[in-house]
């Protein structure tokens, strides 16, 4: 009697390695797509935000002006960040850049004119709100043209739009196969244990009763593997940021935050159902469906 009690307890406990394992495994895939998704949203808003609006100035335009000017565009919803370039600015960029004074070959007067460089907060990095941000910023005294890349824009938006419909796809397909994944690891646990659960039918159990142990074990096992997933996601991320640092610029502490809480979340509410659903259908069966499955 203890040998067969020894052996149902190893049974048991390597049944519970074995879906702890599955589980996590199912569970770093699905962190992954969170993880993956969020740092597309921050890709999304990164480049949208690095697209510069140019606001040529009048030559005669004095620094003065020129800082006053920024100092009321900048109060604008729709400003990120305001940079003016005066024409001695311009002059020495220029300079640097061409290994020459541009001044030398216009008899000594600078031909730059000043500007401003502005860029956007993400939600107005498109032609349709930049056209109407465009008429606004010509109504300030001394503005003589406003440029931006219209096609890069309409591309990065198209662009975005597509990776973001794709990884929307993705995430729901893979959401609905490790919700299969799991679903059929807890069934082959509560398989073995099926005649088990129709003696406490049959002794006068009530449903809920049987119920709760088998979803108890299934939310413990939920849980720590989804601390076994955490701990590889964090490992993979760690190793990311080693190999390349400037990811940090798209992947944030709160994203990862973000995905250790959805993994928990993930694997606990998953597991509870999934054991939920199974033990259901075992207490529905007869006994003589029991041996046929």
């Amino acid at each position: 009697m203890v040998k067969k009690y020894r052996k149902t307890g190893k049974r048991s406990g390597l049944q519970a390695i074995t879906l702890c394992i599955s589980t996590a495994l199912v569970l770093i895939l699905l962190g992954l797509v969170v993880l993956t998704t969020l740092a597309g949203r921050n890709l999304s808003a990164h480049v949208r935000e690095n697209l510069v609006v140019t606001l040529m100035l009048e030559h005669d335009m004095t620094d003065s002006e020129g800082n006053q000017m920024c100092n009321a565009v900048k109060k604008s919803s729709y400003i990120r960040s305001i940079n003016f370039i005066s024409k001695d600015r311009a002059l020495k960029e220029a300079t640097k850049e061409m290994g020459a004074d541009p001044s030398e070959f216009t008899e000594g007067l600078n031909p730059f004119s000043p500007s401003i460089e502005i860029t956007l907060n993400s939600e107005y990095a498109n032609n349709d709100s930049l056209r109407w941000i465009a008429k606004e910023l010509k109504r300030y005294p001394k503005v003589t043209e406003i440029s931006y890349q219209k096609d890069l824009v309409e591309a990065v938006n198209r662009n975005l739009a597509k990776i973001g419909l794709a990884m929307l796809t993705l995430a729901v397909l893979l959401t609905f196969v490790s919700f299969s994944l799991i679903n059929n690891t807890v069934r082959l646990g509560i398989y073995a244990r099926r005649f088990s659960i129709h003696t406490m039918k049959l002794v006068g159990a009530s449903w809920g009763f049987i119920r709760r142990p088998f979803v108890s074990r299934a939310v413990v096992i939920g849980l720590v593997a989804s601390l076994f997933a955490i701990a590889a996601l964090g490992g993979m991320s760690y190793a990311m940021v080693c190999y390349e640092p400037d990811i940090v610029t798209i992947v944030s502490w709160q994203d990862l935050a973000i995905t250790a809480l959805a993994v928990v979340v993930f694997g606990i509410v998953i597991t509870s159902i999934c054991a939920n659903i199974s033990v259901n259908k075992f207490l529905k069966m007869k006994a003589g469906d029991l041996y046929k499955i």
